[in-house]
């Protein structure tokens, strides 16, 4: 899994983008006056300058644009320019987000297809297919989502500042002006809660119940260990004493007399008001015009027309496959009993755990350092980000999933980090680690992901795509992978690979189950329990998960899929002549992509790979 920070709005592809140069060397645009003139100039110029041209300029300017009204996103991906803000969630900039998606897809329409070369096609294309989903998106008032156990104001504040180093004093004044802006984005969050609430729109009550100590974590009694105040850990080395004693006071009085009374109005507000009004059932078509909404996530995390009842079989028979699979391991690993007692076996044996965090991230490291020497049987181009191991921060473990992946940025110099859960060691089992590490780290999303920061041809927003079939897909894809980097060499480590994908092929059942035939969380739960080898609490979390993100558990299975089904295809059409190196290479080479453009790409390759 992919943490990010999104755009509170949760629109698309918009709110990953970042601001690029722009056109023509001119002052970029800052005011909507001067986007809607930037905007219009770019419609004007149609027959007098190239349509290529004018695509790279209309990208160029949405990508500014979804920068600075997202700047938590452009702190993400290293654009430091909007680092002194937060997002504006009012009522009338929610309104001009949604306003601004119109008037970019009629200006893309004045440009020609048949006007570009291949590539700019292909660009052209995705663009107009993240546009036309976030515009359907639109319809559907996600703005009132905002908050839950695994994202919301008590989470992301906390981790966009975590992004933030303190190397200049301009870095540090940005930090400071960020802590002087969390009352409003909490009055703001507050306000849009209140009125969610109002329409039924929230989430689940139950997957609440953590979420107002995660808004005390923000404010701890002694505020000098605040994760708020983490960016600050560290000054400018070039910085005078007087400068320094200056920002700490500064940020200090902005904690205790501003930050501090603000989160726990939040955490009065969550706590008394909000988890109260929150509904009680748990499925996205119980929200207004739940069905649509739920179909339209379908088809914006799969990037598929498939419907929620064929993903639902999809999801049972692949349970059955795996099943069939971890039946045979089992008689070959010796043990004496049924799969369920196997499962019971694997979640209690003390030998399957690490007796501290420090040995359970020491062993993903010596995992990852493994893997990377194989990488160059698998890929012919690697990238040059590097990436680390951290423990996920104690204020979040408890609802968290058992891992999940940040991504770095070139620009920033930040690598990315594959981030461990540590809480509770117990539900923490060594024979997940292999299968974990390959698609946390590599050779699945840090290896996809920074490969696609790296396209030197691609607009920004291509690079930095989270196009959820195909990221998924890839990570799943990945740890099939095992057996070619030297892992998975005991019956127990293979065990994790199936109980991985598994996990996976019961999100299919679960999602759809949940969200639009109506299974309550205990039958869902007692469904995973009797599938897979994972632990109740790592069940329950993830149960809770799918009921709070409808539709995004579907895309891992879906996009694995696919990329097996054309890498079939592949090695069948080409036999001796197949490369794997070289398939692997084209697959990443374009970064995140729509299934269907995906294997349309890959049909074209494995054509010209023939001949």
């Amino acid at each position: 899994m992919i943490r990010a920070l999104r755009s509170s709005l949760a629109i698309a592809g918009l709110a990953t983008w970042l601001a690029a140069p722009s056109p023509a060397g001119a002052a970029p645009p800052q005011s909507p006056a001067e986007f809607d003139s930037a905007f219009a100039e770019i419609a004007r110029a149609k027959g007098t300058a190239p349509e290529p041209a004018r695509l790279r300029n209309l990208f160029a300017l949405q990508w500014r644009l979804a920068m600075q009204q997202s700047p938590e996103s452009a702190t993400y991906n290293g654009f430091p320019e909007f680092n002194d803000r937060w997002q504006d969630l009012s009522p009338m900039a929610i309104q001009q987000q949604k306003a601004n998606l119109r008037r970019t897809r009629a200006t893309l329409a004045t440009i020609d297809p048949a006007a570009l070369d291949a590539d700019s096609r292909l660009y052209r294309d995705l663009f107009d297919a993240y546009l036309r989903l976030d515009e359907e998106g639109a319809a559907f008032p996600s703005e009132h989502l905002l908050l839950n156990q695994l994202q919301g104001p008590q989470k992301d504040i906390a981790q966009t500042l975590g992004l933030m180093r303190a190397m200049t004093g301009r870095d540090v004044e940005d930090i400071l002006a960020r802590l002087d802006g969390i009352p409003a984005v909490l009055a703001q969050s507050t306000a849009l809660l209140r009125e969610g609430a109002l329409k039924g729109i929230t989430p689940a009550r139950i997957t609440l119940r953590d979420v107002p100590a995660q808004v005390l974590a923000m404010v701890p009694d002694n505020p000098a260990r605040s994760p708020l105040l983490n960016p600050l850990s560290e000054l400018p080395a070039a910085a005078t004493e007087a400068d320094r004693s200056r920002w700490r006071a500064r940020a200090m009085a902005t904690l205790t007399n501003q930050v501090y009374p603000a989160f726990k109005a939040f955490h009065d507000f969550v706590a008394r008001e909000y988890i109260p009004a929150a509904r009680t059932n748990l499925a996205c078509i119980g929200l207004p015009n739940g069905r649509a909404w739920y179909e339209h996530r379908v088809r914006l995390i799969t990037t598929t027309d498939l419907s929620p009842e064929r993903i639902h079989e999809i999801g049972l028979a692949e349970v059955a496959r795996i099943r069939a699979e971890m039946e045979a391991l089992k008689e070959k690993s010796g043990f004496k009993g049924n799969l369920d007692a196997f499962f019971q076996h694997l979640r209690t044996e003390p030998s399957f755990f690490h007796g501290t965090g420090t040995a359970l991230l020491a062993g993903y490291r010596d995992i990852s350092k493994r893997i990377d020497g194989g990488l160059p049987r698998l890929f012919g181009k690697l990238p040059r980000l590097p990436y680390g191991v951290q423990p996920i921060p104690s204020y979040s473990e408890r609802s968290q999933t058992t891992a999940y992946y940040q991504p770095g940025s070139l620009t920033a110099g930040r690598p990315g980090n594959f981030h461990a859960n540590t809480y509770n060691l117990r539900m923490r089992p060594k024979w997940e680690m292999e299968a974990l590490t390959l698609h946390e780290a590599v050779p699945g999303h840090h290896l996809q992901i920074a490969l696609a920061q790296e396209v030197e041809d691609a607009p920004e927003f291509q690079k930095h795509a989270e196009t959820t079939a195909f990221v998924e897909g890839w990570a799943l894809y990945a740890e099939s992978l095992g057996p070619d980097l030297g892992l998975y060499s005991d019956p127990y480590s293979r065990f994790g690979q199936l109980t991985y994908e598994m996990w996976r092929a019961i999100r299919l059942v679960l999602d759809t189950g949940i969200h639009s035939m109506g299974w309550s969380r205990d039958r869902a739960i007692r469904y995973f329990l009797d599938n897979a080898g994972k632990t109740e609490h790592d069940v329950v979390v993830e149960v809770d998960r799918y009921i709070v993100w409808p539709g995004q558990a579907l895309a891992y299975k879906v996009g694995q899929l696919k990329i097996r089904e054309i890498r079939s295809r592949a090695e069948a059409r080409l036999g001796s002549r197949f490369d794997i190196r070289r398939f692997h290479d084209a697959l990443l080479a374009r970064g995140a992509l729509p299934l269907t453009m995906l294997e349309a790409r890959m049909t074209a390759w494995i054509e010209a790979e023939a001949r």
